[in-house]
């Protein structure tokens, strides 16, 4: 079985696949202070609890936080006797090759998103990740990685704005039932998620005008879900694209391999 770990800056999502389907997912706070043994014991805990035989032979990651790399391959050589796949890294081939900036290093977890999106929906698209940064990847008909853009994401943007205006509470966000608020919260709630929304229709728009194509749009990541109610943003929404990713970068590393 393989086991796929992405790596955010806030969580951590270990995904099993027994060879036909994801049979389970979890999701951890990431911590660069925790140890292979201690991931070991809370991920073999509950694979136990759902009766998942440990017979975990493969592991891919994803890690957009590079201190958390060295753990996760003692994880893998330590409990899994394997060596492990890491996206980003030399050894670690993709089946279309980035377009970018000589010296830039796309982030992992983008390079995944676009070879899912890819697979599901051809070329032409954008990608829109809501993690700790909002998101935009922009793949070509090829199904070549050409760039993107990098906005601060929607609960980080809460927080700076919480830490630097004293008077001004924590809110979660949310849809609000009109644009113009009434209380703090309310207008705090208004302005971001209008905020977001018409930073994602612009950003779309933007990119659509200089590719000068149709281009499909997908939406990954938690708040993805929000930003979806009501309005026409995207052509779909996958909250699995990421793991889809690291499978199939997993599976074409593997017939390099063989070839």
């Amino acid at each position: 079985m393989l086991l796929c770990i992405d790596c955010g800056n806030t969580n951590t999502v270990f995904s099993i696949w027994d060879g036909g389907r994801f049979v389970a997912t979890w999701r951890i706070e990431t911590n660069h202070k925790r140890t292979a043994d201690e991931y070991f014991v809370w991920l073999s805990t509950l694979m136990q609890l759902q009766d998942i035989p440990a017979k975990i032979n493969e592991v891919v990651i994803s890690s957009t936080v590079p201190r958390v790399v060295f753990n996760l391959r003692v994880l893998a050589n330590r409990y899994f006797e394997c060596r492990p796949l890491v996206v980003g890294k030399p050894e670690c081939a993709l089946p279309v090759a980035p377009r970018v900036d000589y010296g830039t290093t796309v982030g992992p977890d983008r390079l995944a998103n676009t070879v899912a999106g890819f697979d599901r929906h051809g070329g032409d698209l954008i990608i829109v990740d809501f993690g700790t940064a909002t998101t935009f990847d922009v793949i070509a008909t090829d199904g070549a990685y050409i760039g993107g853009v990098i906005a601060p994401g929607v609960n980080l943007s809460l927080e700076a704005l919480h830490a630097s205006a004293a008077a001004l509470p924590h809110v979660d966000v949310t849809k609000p039932e009109r644009a113009v608020g009434t209380n703090t919260v309310a207008c705090i709630q208004s302005g971001v998620f209008w905020g977001y929304i018409g930073l994602v229709e612009g950003i779309v728009r933007q990119i659509r005008l200089e590719r000068d194509r149709p281009m499909k749009v997908i939406a990954t990541g938690g708040l993805a879900e929000l930003f979806e109610q009501g309005f026409d943003l995207f052509d779909s929404v996958e909250y699995d694209l990421t793991i889809h990713g690291l499978r199939l970068i997993n599976d074409y590393n593997k017939g390099q391999a063989r070839a």
